[in-house]
C-alpha cells in the first residue's frame, strides 16, 4: 500500500528520497496511551515497500497520560538507515 501524497513529508537520506508520514488522527488504543507511536516511510520515486516503524513511547497526542516527544526529520532518517543496515 502506498503512502498518500497529500499529508505526507519528503525527507533525503544518503542521496536516496523517502516520503514518510504519521497517520493524521491516533486510533482510539494510540489516544488512551495503550499503542505506540508509528509512521510509515517509503521510497518516494513511486509505491513500494513500506517501512513501519513503531517507537516506543506514545503519540504527542494522546488524551490520557504523560505525552512525548514530536517526531523529527532526524529520527526518521536514522530509522531509515537503521533499516538499511
Amino acid at each position: 500500500m502506498a503512502i498518500p501524497r497529500k499529508g505526507s513529508r519528503l525527507i533525503t537520506v544518503d542521496g536516496v528520497a523517502y516520503r514518510w508520514r504519521i497517520r493524521r488522527k491516533p486510533t482510539y488504543g494510540q489516544a488512551i496511551g495503550e499503542g505506540s507511536l508509528t509512521f510509515a516511510i517509503e521510497l518516494a520515486e513511486g509505491p513500494g515497500l513500506v517501512l513501519l516503524v513503531s517507537l516506543p513511547f506514545s503519540r504527542p497526542d494522546v488524551w490520557v497520560g504523560e505525552r512525548t516527544m514530536a517526531v523529527r526529520p532526524a529520527l526518521v532518517a536514522e530509522a531509515v538507515r537503521m533499516a538499511l543496515g
